[in-house]
C-alpha cells in the first residue's frame, strides 16, 4: 500500500531526508517517531504529494508518485486521508461543511454525505457543534473537525502529523481506538506522533524511529536499517543481501522478493506471507443493518462504506 526506496529530499543544501525505504501492506499500522526536525512531517508531505519526489522512488495507494502529473494528484488524495498539524480547516465554513468538503469534491450524492457526516461527528464529539464556524471552536476542537474530514472519505492509507497534539488524554485514547477501528476494516496507518504512551496503547503497532532525516530503528521486515547508514526496503535486496549489510535495528525473516523484482510487485503473484484483513464488503455482518451491501452485489466506488464508529460518549 506504501512503498519507498531509497527517498531523499533537501531543502536547498540542507538534506531533510537521506535514502530512506521501507514498504508497507495493506491494514499495516506504523508509528512515525524522531525528535523535532527528523522529517517526519517531510516524509508524510512527499506521500500526500505536496512536495515533490527528488530522489528514490515512492508509491501510495499502487500510485507511482516518480511519475505523477500534476493533473493526477486528487485522484491520489482522493486514496489518502491526512491529519495536518496546522489543521487546515476553513474557518468561515460551519463544522458540517469542513467534513463535507471531500465528499462533495468527490461528487457523492447528498444523502451519503449527510450519513457519513453524521457518523464521524458522533464518532469524534462534533454532533452538538455541527453548525458552529469552525472559527468559533476551540483548538481542540478543530483538530476533531481536521481529523473527521480524513476519516470521511474512507481511505485507503492514512497519514497522521501529530494529531492529538491539542487533545486532552481521554480524546487523545479515543482517536487512537478509532484509528484502531479504520486499521480493522484495512487502512494503512502512518502515524506521526511523540507519545510513547499512545504507542504503548496499540502493542500490535510496528514502529519506524527518523533521527537526522535517517532510519535509525524499526521493528518489521518492511523497513531496513543498517550499520552503515543506508537503508534497503526493496525485497529483492532484504532477501539475500541482509547478512553482508549488519543490520542495526531489525532482521528480515522470511522476506520475500517481488516476482517483478522491483519495487512494484505483480500483486497477482506477490504473496506478504501475513494474513489478509478483511475490508467491510467482506464482512458486512459487522455492519449496521442500513450500511449492509445489497444482496449479491457490491458498492459503486461513490457509495463505498464507513467503518461501523462508536459514538462519542460525553
Amino acid at each position: 500500500m506504501i512503498r519507498v526506496r531509497r527517498l531523499s529530499h533537501s531543502f536547498g543544501a540542507e538534506p531533510v531526508l537521506k535514502d530512506v525505504s521501507f514498504f508497507l501492506e495493506k491494514g499495516d499500522f506504523v508509528f512515525l517517531s524522531g525528535p523535532s526536525g527528523a522529517g517526519k512531517t517531510t516524509l508524510l508531505r512527499i506521500l500526500y504529494a505536496a512536495l515533490p519526489l527528488q530522489a528514490g522512488e515512492a508509491a501510495v495507494a499502487g500510485i507511482n508518485l516518480s511519475r505523477l502529473p500534476a493533473s493526477r494528484v486528487p485522484l491520489l488524495r482522493r486514496q489518502v486521508g491526512v491529519v495536518f498539524q496546522d489543521f487546515k480547516i476553513l474557518p468561515r465554513r460551519s463544522v458540517e461543511q469542513n467534513i463535507a468538503l471531500p465528499l462533495e469534491i468527490r461528487g457523492l450524492a447528498p444523502k451519503h454525505i449527510e450519513r457519513r457526516v453524521m457518523a464521524v461527528s458522533r464518532a469524534l464529539g462534533l454532533q452538538d457543534r455541527i453548525r458552529l464556524k469552525c472559527g468559533e471552536l476551540s483548538g481542540g476542537e478543530q483538530q476533531r473537525v481536521a481529523i473527521a474530514r480524513a476519516f470521511v472519505v474512507n481511505p485507503k492509507v492514512l497519514l497522521a502529523d501529530e494529531p492529538t497534539g491539542n487533545l486532552d488524554q481521554e480524546l487523545a485514547y479515543r482517536l487512537m481506538e478509532l484509528f484502531k477501528q479504520f486499521q480493522a476494516y484495512g487502512a494503512t496507518v502512518l502515524f506521526a506522533t511523540h507519545s510513547e504512551d499512545l504507542m504503548r496503547r496499540h502493542p500490535g503497532a510496528y514502529s519506524m524511529r527518523l533521527e537526522q532525516g535517517r532510519i535509525t530503528a524499526a521493528d518489521w521486515p518492511g523497513a531496513g536499517v543498517f550499520a552503515d547508514g543506508t537503508s534497503r526496503a526493496d525485497a529483492g535486496d532484504l532477501a539475500g543481501r541482509t547478512a553482508r549489510a549488519h543490520p542495526v535495528g531489525v532482521a528480515f525473516p522470511n522476506t520475500r522478493a517481488y516476482p517483478s523484482g522491483g519495487l512494484y510487485p505483480d500483486d497477482s503473484a506477490y504473496r506478504s506471507g501475513r494474513p489478509a484483513r478483511a475490508g467491510p464488503d467482506a464482512r458486512d455482518d459487522r455492519l449496521p443493518p442500513h450500511d449492509r451491501l445489497p444482496a449479491g452485489g457490491r458498492l459503486s466506488a461513490d457509495e463505498d462504506l464507513l467503518p461501523d464508529l462508536p459514538r462519542h460518549r460525553r
